[in-house]
């Protein structure tokens, strides 16, 4: 969204209490209206743009008024600060989704992240990251919420994978491997600098190595145990 050229407008309008059941229907309504604009923002970054998003875009693009859009959120840099939080829990839910099983294998979680990138809500905020960086009011919007984001995203990671935490320094180093990777390469597909029929051994690659930083780790996922190890 061109942060710029959006005015601040008048303070989010709050709804008035209509007793304990009216108040309840009228909150899911609030949120189900902000999720609306939230998803409208990610769709119109897609299409055209974080410099070519306007707020009047948005509230067509989620059937609503600019008046409404306006109830919810009082000017573009809320808004899209929402659509940034939103972004970074589809992806919290999409790994926690693809770890919380009782065995981890490396194959399955390497491609289900792949799955994940190419989504539209990588294009989005991928969209967002490369604004950030001639757009002062974004960075400032967008570096906390970064900083938020992998904080979390590491400790979702050494909760859901028991199996590298006697090694901590490793672990790190094959999460920075695995994100900075796959995000590249779907960067790189993306804009045509990398060929698709590249992917599945750039992939195989990938899972490799990540065996190979883990001995416990077998193909399938499979923890080795004792009798597993050579003598």
């Amino acid at each position: 969204m061109a942060l710029a050229a959006v005015r601040s407008g008048s303070p989010a309008r709050q709804p008035r209490e209509r007793g304990q059941g009216g108040q309840t229907q009228q909150s899911l309504k609030s949120a189900q209206t902000r999720a609306r604009l939230i998803d409208a923002t990610i769709r119109c970054i897609v299409k055209v743009g974080y410099a070519n998003t306007t707020t009047p875009q948005v509230a067509a693009e989620a059937g609503l008024s600019r008046g409404a859009m306006l109830h919810h959120f009082e000017n573009g840099s809320a808004l899209i600060k929402a659509a940034i939080v939103e972004l970074h829990e589809k992806r919290l839910r999409a790994f926690r989704r693809a770890a919380d099983t009782e065995n981890h294998d490396v194959d399955a979680l390497v491609r289900a992240y792949w799955r994940q990138l190419q989504k539209p809500a990588f294009v989005a905020f991928h969209e967002l990251a490369l604004a950030a960086r001639t757009h002062a009011d974004l960075a400032k919007i967008l570096q906390p919420l970064q900083v938020e984001y992998r904080e979390r995203f590491n400790a979702q990671a050494v909760a859901l994978f028991p199996e590298w935490q006697g090694d901590r320094e490793r672990f790190d180093l094959a999460m920075a491997l695995s994100q900075t990777m796959l995000e590249g390469m779907a960067i790189n597909v993306l804009t045509g600098a990398m060929a698709e029929s590249m992917v599945e051994p750039m992939l195989g690659l990938l899972e490799d190595q990540i065996r190979a930083m883990n001995p416990k780790l077998s193909k399938g996922g499979r923890a080795k145990s004792a009798k597993d190890q050579p003598d």
